[in-house]
């Protein structure tokens, strides 16, 4: 039977983060979509509700599967009788249902062009055509990557597991268990090198009747849900590895900046110098962004003729006309950056004159409490993950033994602090992204500012959250592995997973937290060189556009 005081505590839970999460929806957002948008905001509300209540599940499944008296961690459901598995199962599920359907959909449906329908046309027609236009394209996407996911799912979803069979006469000996059995008066134990094996126990035990040193290998076909983890999670650390790993180190450094770079009264002299810098720097980004503009408009008329001559004389694109248009595109990109910069330096400088009054001295001091407590959580992230994560045999249990502490008087300090540390790196990932757009010309920008978000920035940044929440619930159950040992996500991560056909690799030679880890260090050699984020020159960017188009 259900414990029905998890039962409350999840209800509160998510009550509590849809409330966080219309919250920032609201205080974000651009006042352009206040009347507007209200698929994708719901969507956006959804995705964080999401995100925050998977990084929730891990403590939950810890005090469902260890915390109570009575739990064996023979069966999990012998203890706070919530099926967890179900859990995960559902909301991994909605992860992927919502980075393929939800907000395809309505990023294309935001994205629409009602700019070719003709005059006169109603907003009920406008409506369902911006919805014929979404679906149609979010169809395609489903197609497309439901083609993909079914062919890898049928090519690698087998797993080995290596197992060994321990047999004595005290289960306390014995390694991580499950389904035990006795035998003359002896103990049968099927078990996976130092981790709970999850399956059906009396297969495992015919595979390996009598073989207690040998290992052997159990081989078996992962369900469709369990193989979509495994895919979403590989993907999702491409990009955890790379923004998490410059988040962990930029995120504490920008925050200490920003305190360090407070608002400060200027006198008559300071605020002409940097008044006369700004406007130059306006009247600059005003002549690129014409140009931009009329550059763009050129090429789009050149791509209409083009288009319909390739359709008489079929050619690639030349080596001329790849280079341009990276060029272009790398302008575009510095454009924005210098246009982001630009409006950040200005409200600085309106904070140091025009607000300096209405401006909340506490602020500053916020943010360097922030610095200081980031620097020990990234510190910290950094040691459990060199002690415990990466060795075969951990050095140390570290954080484990800390919240395994508290957790023996206090459980809810054990919770809160596992959900603060995978908060912060899904944070630190957000920061990452955003820190590389910054400083390489690779992708667009997607600020989250406040005030000044659009519904595009919102769907960007909550599909980066998804695709690493699995990620980061990976890390998070594999750094505090002692905290987290009978859990269901460690089972299914730790057995199930680890062993699948082309994923073993990673997974077992841990090449992706190695990964994360000397991109962490390699971001931390290179702020401590350049730690302030520069604008491009608005005047050299204007002159390369003149002399380009000239």
């Amino acid at each position: 039977m259900a414990d029905w005081f998890l039962i409350i505590v999840t209800i509160i839970t998510f009550l509590i983060l849809i409330a966080v999460a219309i919250y920032l929806l609201v205080y974000f957002q651009h006042p352009d979509d206040k009347n507007d948008a209200y698929f994708p905001k719901f969507v956006v509300v959804f995705g964080i509700v999401l995100a925050g209540g998977t990084i929730m599940l891990l403590p939950l499944d810890v005090s469902n599967n260890e915390g109570y008296t009575g739990c064996t961690g023979y069966d999990t459901k012998l203890c706070g009788g919530l099926d967890m598995v179900l859990f995960w199962n559902i909301m991994y599920g909605l992860i992927l249902a919502t980075l393929v359907v939800l907000i395809p959909f309505s990023i294309f449906y935001y994205e629409a062009d009602d700019g070719t329908l003709m005059k006169g046309t109603s907003v009920k027609q406008k409506l369902n055509s911006r919805i014929c236009e979404a679906l149609w394209y979010t169809v395609a996407v489903i197609i497309i990557v439901g083609a993909i996911v079914t062919g890898l799912y049928f090519g690698l979803r087998q797993t080995n597991i290596p197992v060994r069979e321990y047999v004595g006469t005290s289960i306390e000996d014995a390694p991580t268990y499950t389904y035990p059995y006795q035998d003359d008066g002896k103990f049968h134990i099927t078990y996976m090198a130092n981790m709970t094996v999850a399956g059906d126990g009396v297969n495992m035990r015919a595979n390996n009747k009598g073989k207690n040193e040998d290992m052997q290998s159990i081989k078996l076909n992962v369900n469709a849900m369990t193989f979509f983890i495994c895919l979403l999670g590989f993907v999702g650390w491409f990009f955890f590895a790379l923004f998490g790993g410059i988040g962990i180190a930029s995120l504490p450094l920008d925050l200490i900046l920003a305190y360090r770079n407070r608002p400060r009264h200027m006198d008559a002299v300071e605020f002409a110098d940097a008044q006369k810098s700004l406007q130059d720097r306006v009247n600059a980004l005003v002549d690129v962004g014409e140009l931009v503009k009329l550059e763009r408009e050129e090429n789009a008329l050149n791509s209409t003729k083009s288009s319909k001559a390739f359709l008489c004389f079929p050619s690639l694109p030349t080596r001329n006309e790849r280079s341009r248009r990276k060029e272009e595109r790398e302008v575009y990109l510095q454009f924005k950056q210098a246009v982001f910069l630009l409006e950040k330096d200005t409200q600085d400088f309106l904070d140091c004159s025009t607000n300096y009054k209405n401006y909340n001295p506490l602020i500053p001091y916020v943010k360097l409490f922030l610095g200081i407590l980031s620097v020990i959580i990234s510190i910290l992230w950094v040691l459990q993950t060199i002690l415990f994560v990466l060795p075969k045999q951990p050095f140390h249990p570290f954080l484990n033994s800390y919240v395994q502490w508290f957790d023996s008087w206090f459980p809810l300090f054990g919770v809160l602090t596992v959900a603060v540390f995978s908060f912060y790196l899904l944070i630190c990932a957000i920061k990452g992204c955003f820190k590389f757009g910054l400083r390489f010309f690779c992708f667009q920008l997607y600020p989250m500012a406040i005030n000044k978000t659009y519904m595009s920035s919102f769907l960007f940044n909550i599909s980066l959250i998804l695709l690493c929440v699995i990620p980061v619930i990976q890390f998070t159950a594999a750094a505090f592995g002692d905290y987290a040992r009978y859990t269901n996500i460690s089972q299914i991560f730790g057995v199930q997973i680890q062993y699948l056909k082309f994923f073993q690799y990673f997974w077992v030679n841990k090449v992706f937290e190695y990964a994360w880890l000397v991109i962490a260090f390699l971001t931390s050699i290179y702020l401590a060189c350049r730690p302030t984020d520069v604008s491009m020159n608005s005047v050299d960017l204007r002159d390369r556009l003149k002399n380009r188009n000239a």
